[in-house]
């Protein structure tokens, strides 16, 4: 327990830091902060792999615990990509994000993994890593929706200091769809060539919504592309997206594991 109260701790140290360099108008958020959000992620990692190593069968990759891994995933891109520009601006969601999912694990419990060979631990973790990537980009997207509508208003909030500039803000969630895209398609091959039968193991509606995100996310890359695509649209097209990749991912994951009881 003592190792997530200081990761938790940790993530809110973070967070406040980040808050306060808005105020001070430091849009890059300083260095103070990474240093206490690696030290977040390294322990939350810790953890899981605590539990991977306490385990039969590998890590724990139920419900809960993928949700603490795609969080854990988030904060670890965050902290990546953070102290260049402004996009540290994310980490004042994903950090108090990604301490409330390791407590929910924490708090909900452990569950033994199956034994699964290495083409289906692939799959999974190329799996939680596009998930996080792509959860990434809807924030931007949420970020550029925001910055936008305050601009159109000439609502100039101290907050939009903290964001990049717009065309900035642009490429980075067109350049984090991408590398995101290429992880769900990794995912999808993956998927198509180790699960053996679709039917028998329920995953039909999965694979079916995660096939819907992969086409709506390459038909946005196309349009930006061939089109110029941006603003609004590239913002709808994210966030519906990214609510496919859920539904098929996390809502089918809770059906099947928390409702009907199977694995």
């Amino acid at each position: 327990m003592t190792i997530i109260l200081i990761a938790v701790l940790a993530y809110l140290v973070a967070t406040a830091l980040l808050l306060r360099s808005v105020s001070r108008d430091r849009p890059d958020g300083g260095a103070g902060w990474f240093w206490v959000a690696l030290a977040a992620v390294l322990l939350h990692a810790g953890y899981h792999a605590q539990v991977a190593w306490r385990t039969a069968g590998g890590a724990d990759l139920h419900f809960y615990s993928a949700l603490s891994l795609v969080g854990l995933g988030m904060a670890a891109m965050t902290v990546l990509v953070g102290l260049r520009g402004r996009t540290a601006a994310v980490g004042v969601v994903v950090f108090p994000l990604a301490s409330t999912l390791l407590l929910v694990y924490h708090g909900h419990g452990h569950a033994p993994s199956p034994a699964l060979d290495w083409r289906l631990q692939l799959h999974a973790w190329l799996a939680l890593l596009a998930y996080a990537t792509l959860a990434i980009a809807a924030l931007l997207a949420g970020m550029l929706w925001l910055q936008e509508r305050a601009l159109r208003r000439r609502e100039f909030h101290a907050w939009l200091r903290a964001l990049p500039p717009l065309t900035q803000l642009e490429t980075v969630l067109f350049r984090t769809i991408t590398v995101g895209f290429a992880l769900l398609t990794l995912t999808l091959l993956t998927g198509v060539l180790f699960v053996e039968d679709l039917f028998s193991q329920h995953l039909v509606h999965k694979t079916v919504l995660s096939v819907l995100s992969w086409l709506v996310f390459g038909g946005l890359l196309l349009g930006r592309w061939r089109y110029g695509w941006r603003g609004a649209r590239a913002v709808h097209w994210t966030l519906t997206a990214m609510a496919l990749l859920l539904l098929a991912f996390f809502g089918s994951k809770f059906v099947l594991e928390q409702v009907l009881q199977r694995s």
